[in-house]
This record gives C-alpha cells, sequence and structure tokens, in this order.
C-alpha cells in the first residue's frame, strides 16, 4: 500500500492532480467517517421514511375524519415545501426551543444533535411521499381480497398487517424504489447543518487543499456506486417479490 500512497504522491507532485484521500492518513479518515456517516444517515432515514409511510397510509383508512384530515395536512405540508427550508425548521426553529442539556466538561448542548435534526426532517419529508405510494398500492388490491378477509373474521388491522399491505407492497415496489433513490441523494442537505457526512467532510477537505475539481469528481463516483447498490438490490426484491400479473 505504501507504493501505491507514494505514486498518488509523485501524481500530485509532477501533474498536480491532488487526491489526498488516498496517501494521506488524516484525509483519508475524515473521507471514509463521512462514507460511513452518509450510508448510516441514508439507512435510518429509507426504514423510518418507509414506517412512516406504511402507518400514513393506514391512518388515511381511518374511519375518523380529523386523522384523515391531519395526515392529509402532513402529506400537502411536506411535499409542497423544499426538504432544505424543512431542514433548517427543525434544525434552527424546533432545535432552539427544545431544553439544553448538561455535559460532562460542565457546558450544556443541544438536546439534539444536528444528525438527530437531519433523520427527523428527511425521514418526514420521505415519508409523506411514501404514504401516497403505500396508498396507490392499496388501492390497487382488489375489493374481493379484502372482503373475503372481513369473512373470515380479520379486524381492520389484521386485513391491513396480513392482506392489503403484502399485496400492495409487490405493486408499489418501483415507485416506492424511486423516492428511496431520491432520499438517498437527498441526504446531502445534511451538509447544510454541519452533519459530517460524505459532502461535509469533502468540502473540508478541497478547503484544506484546494483540490475542487478532483473531489468533485470522486463525490460524484461514490453516490454513483451508493445509489447504484441501492437499486440494484431493490430491483433484486422486486423480482423476488412479484406476482405474475398481478398490479400490472
Amino acid at each position: 500500500m505504501d507504493i501505491i500512497y507514494e505514486w498518488f504522491r509523485e501524481l500530485y507532485q509532477t501533474t498536480g492532480i491532488n487526491l489526498p484521500f488516498i496517501y494521506d492518513s488524516y484525509d483519508r479518515g475524515r473521507l471514509i467517517d463521512g462514507f460511513l456517516t452518509t450510508v448510516e444517515l441514508s439507512f435510518i432515514c429509507l426504514f423510518f421514511s418507509v414506517v412512516i409511510g406504511i402507518i400514513g397510509a393506514w391512518l388515511q383508512g381511518s374511519s375518523f375524519t380529523w386523522t384523515r384530515r391531519i395526515v392529509n395536512g402532513y402529506i400537502q405540508l411536506f411535499r409542497n415545501t423544499p426538504p432544505l427550508v424543512q431542514l433548517y425548521f427543525f434544525y434552527f426553529a424546533i432545535g432552539s426551543m427544545l431544553p439544553r442539556v448538561e455535559t460532562d466538561w460542565g457546558g450544556q448542548a443541544p438536546m439534539l444533535g444536528s444528525f438527530a435534526w437531519a433523520v427527523i426532517s428527511l425521514s418526514f419529508f420521505a415519508g409523506a411521499f411514501n404514504v401516497e405510494i403505500f396508498r396507490s398500492g392499496i388501492e390497487a388490491v382488489p375489493k374481493s381480497t379484502v372482503e373475503a378477509a372481513e369473512s373470515l373474521g380479520f379486524s381492520r388491522f389484521q386485513i391491513y398487517r396480513d392482506v392489503t399491505l403484502p399485496l400492495a407492497i409487490r405493486v408499489v415496489l418501483p415507485s416506492l424504489n424511486n423516492n428511496l433513490v431520491n432520499l438517498v441523494k437527498t441526504t446531502t442537505l445534511a451538509y447544510a447543518i454541519a452533519v459530517p457526512e460524505m459532502l461535509y467532510e469533502s468540502a473540508q477537505i478541497w478547503s484544506d487543499n484546494v483540490n475542487v475539481p478532483e473531489m468533485m469528481i470522486f463525490l460524484l463516483i461514490a453516490y454513483f456506486v451508493l445509489v447504484g447498490i441501492l437499486v440494484w438490490g431493490m430491483n433484486r426484491w422486486e423480482r423476488a417479490l412479484k406476482i405474475p400479473g398481478f398490479g400490472s
């Protein structure tokens, strides 16, 4: 590995192409930490956005008018406002209202850090779209299937959990795939509130080394690979769950 490090250092000295995250252990560590933070942030947001979508779609079928109105209001609010504005609202507006906690060194710190607010904001943002995605899948389930479950004595929750949702997932996977891919790309907005994800750490590196073109090329490739892996996994899952003739 030392030979590789020296080769890239020599490349910088002779051509000016500067890739310090390869030959410099400090920059390499920063970029690896940023990549891992991006992966962690992405998967946590993916999970919670899907949970929000599933719960919200179920609540849309509630017999209580106010429950449906609250869910619809949430959808309209988060679909019709920019995700960066939402992120700033949670971090600066809501975050400033929460009490501060004592630290081990005698100071005070926010109750929730920037990473937590990024998870909350991005999950709610993508969750609003997921509610509509799951709702469309639920509407595609034949009424006769639901009526058959009702005749067997299933409760509304049991029908949703055991009958409607499993079939709806098979219908909505292509749309869900697109929204989750967009969510992973939207995690770069966490840079705006200093979450140390890949874009943030890359910006720190290019500020120190003045190598913006090299870092931007790296970011383009890194996100292409990261999102490509997600798309590949979702497509495999879609093919595994597909029922011939259903939902087409």
